[in-house]
């Protein structure tokens, strides 16, 4: 009895041995991708001591995500959720003596006890509330809201003309300005305007009144307003250019909390300004800032405007840059309560590292150096940050390190099942791309990866095109499904154009769409060739998004490479016909900044760069996709090549989504977007 126990037991360890087994090894689909919990928004208390932060889930059988906020101890524990039910509850922001948390749900802003209790609604204005920001005083709130100008403020007025539109028979668009529509909506009618509201609740005031967006929906800041530190004044966003969709002229402007003219303290800069924030001792508002006008990826700047000096609100002698020669892009900013330290974020080489400068210029030190760090909070001592911290094989978590990047540590575990995967790290690589520069990107294997085996390649081409492939967690192009699900070996280069190296590296791309970056693109493929053998070059597929679709398209028409061919291709809301979309797309700075002018004042441009000018070359299949809803690359884009390729006889496949904009979000959507392109991937790469 005792040998026969013995061997039942061992028969069970040896069962458990292979199931954990099975578990490492398990494959990471695109269900697995839905499962995860979405971590973000850490907020920490004015004591320092407690942590509020969101965690979303998808419920897939509702088509949404549901997000509600959670509370941990600074020093780590467990999460203690203090939200509930079927409704999102989202953006926590700490009241000043830390005793109440300010939230959103139901499109309206709500009040509770630090624990969750005595929740109480503050704000029952008709056209919803967000973006809340708590006055130092902690007497009112700022937030925006979507209003019709003519009502001034008056919300009996926008709750009329909202019902009366939407019980009129004639949905007819009417404008008689641009930028008309952005993104996945119409902008024909209502305008983003800055309201104030008693903490306490009442009545809401309009600060922002006018026929303009204030701050601007196409503003790059966030939460685009702040309170001074005495609360008598706030600073907040306004474009003044007659013409906003050629323009990206973003300005700071300063105004008293009771009413008055509001000064434009930025008017001689042409560029973006975004992000202001003032500093706890009153002197300085420190703000991010693009110098060039029209170009929407310039290099972002640290700005100080010294609110003590003498001379006129507006003279440029109030400003400095802290961040002169550092040839890198500022995402995100935050200052110490003392006042005399900035801590912030860049795109650097794919990473995403902390970096921090005094408030008087100087030395700028790295703190943090690997992953995507992001939402940055610094406790009231100055002695430790505490952020969002993310990479491509692990999502969103918050972590802590003290203030000067040292014994950074996870306060959350989001996601312990991610261990039960064996997701890879990517690996770095770097070419030799067009006219001798360097060229870095990333190479990612699947969990179960057999170096004698070989794997098809799939080249992941991102949009922008000046963005990049960084090391961070993504619920869109996730290239961990990619190389599990599809078990391949998934390609991510960062070519001329990308940010995250430099300036000059990211405006040669402009007025070369298909050029120095098409080569770049094409030597790092066959890089990974040359020096990886279990890559199998007759099994290679190129797909992007936006601009990535704008280049699988011009891979359509020119796949001609010597050393490799492309099998198959997806084009996901790709550009296909220059002159048409720029027509059709809403920021008209854009292809006017890219292609140096419009169709009609620069057309040998647009012709040379079209990947519709090279149709009669299409060969390779093709699936394409698109949102009904995308203003930025409309579906005519994706209509037009889907039609190209039917009358080429090129095999193609067209996937249109009509509740969707430029990306695909909604979780069924989604799963059905990843599901088809892995088929697809597969009936051509197995």
């Amino acid at each position: 009895m005792k040998r026969f126990g013995s061997s039942l037991f061992v028969c069970a360890l040896l069962a458990l041995v292979f199931v954990f087994i099975g578990q490492a090894n398990a494959q990471f689909t695109i269900n697995d991708l839905i499962k995860v919990h979405r971590v973000s928004d850490p907020q920490l208390s004015p004591d320092g001591k407690t942590i509020a932060f969101t965690i979303g889930d998808v419920n897939k059988e509702a088509n949404r995500t549901v997000t509600h906020i959670y509370t941990i101890p600074t020093t780590g524990g467990e999460p203690k959720q203090i939200t509930k039910g079927n409704s999102s509850c989202s953006s926590p922001r700490w009241s000043p003596d830390g005793k109440k948390i300010a939230y959103t749900t139901g499109k309206q802003i709500w009040v509770m006890d630090g624990d969750g209790d005595d929740k109480k609604q503050i704000t029952k204005i008709s056209t919803g509330a967000g973006g809340h920001v708590w006055s130092p005083d902690g007497k009112m709130f700022a937030f925006s809201s979507e209003v019709y100008p003519e009502c001034n403020g008056n919300d009996e007025c926008n709750a009329k003309k909202d019902e009366e539109a939407e019980k009129s028979k004639v949905q007819a668009h009417v404008t008689e300005r641009l930028l008309y529509r952005h993104w996945n909506e119409w902008r024909d009618k209502k305008r983003t305007h800055v309201f104030i509201v008693p903490s306490n609740g009442g009545t809401t005031h309009d600060i922002t009144p006018g026929d303009y967006d204030s701050p601007p929906y196409a503003a790059a800041g966030g939460t685009d307003y702040a309170f001074s530190p005495d609360s008598k004044e706030i600073a907040f966003l306004r474009n003044p250019d007659p013409v906003e969709a050629v323009s990206t002229n973003s300005d700071i402007y300063i105004q008293n909390v009771n009413g008055g003219e509001a000064v434009n303290i930025t008017k001689f800069n042409k560029g973006y300004d975004v992000a202001p924030v003032y500093t706890s001792d009153g002197r300085y508002i420190v703000f991010r800032s693009q110098a060039t006008a029209t170009f929407e990826a310039d290099r972002w700047r640290i700005m100080v405007y010294d609110r003590f000096l003498r001379s006129a609100a507006d003279h440029p002698g109030r400003f400095r840059e802290l961040t002169k020669g550092f040839d890198l892009q500022v995402e995100e900013t935050i200052i110490s309560s003392d006042s005399k330290m900035i801590y912030f974020t860049v795109g650097e080489r794919g990473q995403h590292p902390i970096y921090s400068i005094s408030i008087d210029g100087g030395e700028i030190k790295k703190l943090v150096a690997d992953g995507f760090n992001s939402n940055l909070q610094l406790t009231p001592d100055g002695k430790t940050l505490v952020f969002a911290k993310n990479t491509m094989s692990s999502a969103i978590d918050i972590f802590s390190a003290n203030s000067d990047g040292s014994d950074a540590k996870a306060l959350t575990d989001g996601n312990p099942s991610l261990a039960n995967f064996n997701l890879q790290k990517p690996e770095e690589l770097e070419w030799t791309g067009a006219l001798g520069a360097k060229v870095h990107g990333f190479l990612l294997k699947p969990s179960n990866f057999d170096p004698n085996k070989k794997y098809p390649l799939l080249v992941l081409i991102h949009g922008g095109p000046q963005g990049a492939w960084n090391n961070n967690w993504s619920y869109r192009w996730n290239p961990q499904v990619f190389a599990n699900s599809g078990d391949m070996v998934v390609f991510m280069p960062n070519p001329r154009g990308s940010t995250t190296y430099g300036q000059k590296f990211v405006n040669e791309i402009s007025g070369d769409w298909g050029g120095k970056v098409y080569v770049d693109l094409m030597n790092g493929v066959a890089e990974v060739l040359k020096r990886n053998s279990y890559v199998d070059k007759t099994r290679i597929a190129g797909a992007g998004g936006s601009y990535g679709g704008y280049m699988v398209n011009w891979i359509l028409g020119h796949n001609t490479d010597p050393r490799f061919k492309f099998k198959t291709l997806v084009c996901h809301a790709g550009v296909y016909n220059l002159e048409s979309m720029a027509g059709v797309t809403e920021e008209l700075w854009f292809t006017n900044w890219e292609f140096k002018g419009h169709p009609w004042t620069n057309p040998v441009m647009y012709a040379k760069w079209s990947p519709h000018k090279f149709a009669r070359n299409f060969k390779t299949p093709t699936l394409v996709i698109h949102g009904e809803l995308d203003y930025r690359v409309p579906v005519g884009e994706g209509l037009q090549l889907y039609t190209t390729l039917q009358m080429q006889n090129v095999p193609s496949k067209l996937i249109v989504f009509p509740d969707e904009g430029h990306w695909i979000l909604k979780p069924q959507n989604s799963e059905f977007w990843y599901n088809n392109v892995l088929e697809w991937l597969g009936r051509y790469l197995k």
